[in-house]
C-alpha cells in the first residue's frame, strides 16, 4: 500500500494555478489578469535600468564572491532595508530596537515572522482580512494557527467598512496577531486613510494586539517614503511589531526571492533572543539566503544615483497604474452600463477589486480569453494601450449579460 493513501490532492493555488489554465489555452487573443506581476507597456516583466546598472557592478565583483551567506543575510543588507523602512533621519533612534533577517520574497518574510511567533505565543490567533491575499491564510495555517477573519470590504459600495473593522479588533482576545496590509490593499486596493491608521492604531494600543505589517507594494501607491508611513507609525507606537516587505514588486526581481522580516522588541536581550531563533528557523528550512538579488538591492538602495534612478522608475510604474485605471474606468463609463464604476478610480496599487462576480469572471474567460481570479481581482498592472479597449468591452458585455 502507497504511504499517501491518507492525503488528498490539493485544488490548484487560485493565483498560481490560473496561471497554469492559461498557459494551456491555445487561443490566440487571450489575457492573463489575475496574476501579481507589473507589466510595462509591452505585456512584459521590466527590467529596471537601476537594477541593470547594480546587476552590472555585481557581474565585475563576480570573481571575488564568497561562498555562502550568513543565515540571516548580510548585516550591510540588513541595515539598509531598515532604514527604507523607518527612513534616514529616525534610523539611528529606531535602529535599536528592531531585528531584520534576509527572507525568500515577502512570502519568506511572513513564514519567518509566523514560525517566531508560534515559538513565543503559541496558543494566540492569527486574524486576516476579508478579503486578503490568499496566501495568507496558508502561511500561518501551515505555522500552526488558527486563522481567522476581520471584516476589511463592504461591498455595496466598493469601501472599507471601517466600523465593523474597529468593533471586531475590539472583541478578539487581547494580544491576537492581526495581519495587516500596510498599503495597496490586496485584492481591494482599498487603504484606510491616516486618520483612520490612527484610529487603528489605537485599538491595538488598548488590546495589546501584536501587528504583522505587510509591505509587499512599496512605492506603488507614494513615494517610497510615504508608503511606508504606517510601518513607522505602528513600529514607533508599540513594543512589538512584525514586518515583512519585499523588492519583488517594486524592483521587479520576482525570480530573485529578495524580502526581509522584520522584528521590534524594547530591549538587547530579546533582539538577542529574536535574532537566534530567526536564524534557527532559516537554518531549519534553507540555512542560508541566495545573494544575487541581496546584491541588486543593496547596490540600489546605498548608491545615491542608483537609488534615484529606482526611485523614477517607480515613480513611472505607479503613474502608468493610475493612468490605466483612469482610461478603464472612462471607457467603461461610455459604454452606459448604469453602474457607478468611480470606485476603480479611487483604488491603490497593482490591483482592483473589480465587483465582478464569479459567474463574470468564468464568463470573461470561456468567452474572451480573459482570465481574472474568481474573487473578481483585476491586476491593473496587466492591462497596456493595447489591451485596454478589448479589456473594457468585454468587461462591460459580461456585465450587460448578467
Amino acid at each position: 500500500m502507497s504511504i499517501y493513501f491518507n492525503i488528498s490532492k490539493f485544488p490548484h493555488d487560485p493565483i498560481l494555478g490560473l496561471t497554469e489554465e492559461f498557459n494551456k489555452d491555445p487561443r490566440k487573443i487571450k489575457l492573463n489578469l489575475g496574476v501579481g506581476v507589473y507589466l510595462d507597456e509591452d505585456g512584459k516583466i521590466p527590467v529596471l535600468n537601476s537594477v541593470a546598472a547594480a546587476s552590472n557592478i555585481i557581474f565585475d565583483l563576480f570573481k571575488n564572491r564568497g561562498g555562502y551567506l550568513p543565515i540571516g543575510g548580510v548585516t550591510k543588507h540588513t541595515e539598509l532595508v531598515k532604514t527604507l523602512l523607518l527612513g534616514a533621519e529616525r534610523s539611528i533612534n529606531s535602529h535599536n530596537k528592531l531585528t531584520t533577517v534576509q527572507a525568500l520574497g515577502g512570502t519568506g518574510g511572513l513564514r519567518l515572522g509566523a514560525e517566531l511567533l508560534k515559538r513565543v505565543i503559541p496558543s494566540t490567533s492569527v486574524y486576516i482580512s476579508n478579503p486578503s491575499w490568499e496566501n495568507h491564510r496558508n502561511i500561518f495555517e501551515a505555522a500552526g494557527f488558527p486563522v481567522k477573519e476581520y471584516p476589511y470590504y463592504n461591498p455595496e459600495n466598493n469601501s472599507l467598512n471601517m466600523a465593523d473593522y474597529l468593533d471586531t479588533l475590539r472583541h478578539v482576545p487581547s494580544r491576537s496577531v492581526i495581519v495587516l496590509h500596510a498599503c495597496c490593499h490586496n485584492p481591494t486596493g482599498i487603504d484606510p486613510s491616516k486618520a483612520q491608521w490612527t484610529e487603528i492604531l489605537n485599538v491595538f494600543k488598548e488590546k495589546g494586539h501584536i501587528p504583522f505589517l505587510d509591505l509587499a507594494y512599496q512605492g506603488f501607491n507614494g513615494t517610497v517614503e510615504e508608503d511606508a508611513e504606517v510601518v513607522r507609525l505602528f513600529s514607533e507606537s508599540l513594543e512589538t511589531v512584525f514586518i515583512a516587505n519585499s523588492f519583488s514588486k517594486n524592483m521587479s526581481l520576482y525570480g530573485e526571492r529578495i524580502g526581509a522580516c522584520t522584528v521590534s522588541a524594547a530591549n538587547t536581550k530579546d533582539q538577542q533572543k529574536i535574532l537566534s531563533h530567526l536564524k534557527n528557523i532559516i537554518r531549519g528550512i534553507y540555512s542560508s539566503p541566495p545573494s544575487f538579488g541581496q546584491q541588486i538591492v543593496s547596490q540600489i538602495l546605498e548608491k545615491d544615483n542608483l537609488r534615484n534612478q529606482w526611485e523614477e522608475e517607480l515613480k513611472h510604474m505607479r503613474s502608468r497604474i493610475v493612468r490605466i485605471r483612469n482610461s478603464l474606468f472612462l471607457q467603461l463609463q461610455e459604454k452606459n452600463l448604469n453602474l457607478d464604476l468611480s470606485f476603480i478610480k479611487k483604488q491603490k496599487g497593482m490591483f482592483s477589486y473589480s465587483g465582478l462576480s464569479a459567474q463574470h469572471v468564468d464568463k470573461l474567460k470561456y468567452d474572451y480569453g480573459i482570465y481574472v481570479l474568481s474573487s473578481g481581482r483585476i491586476c491593473m498592472a496587466a492591462i497596456n494601450d493595447s489591451n485596454l479597449e478589448y479589456v473594457a468591452e468585454s468587461i462591460a458585455s459580461v456585465l450587460e449579460g448578467s
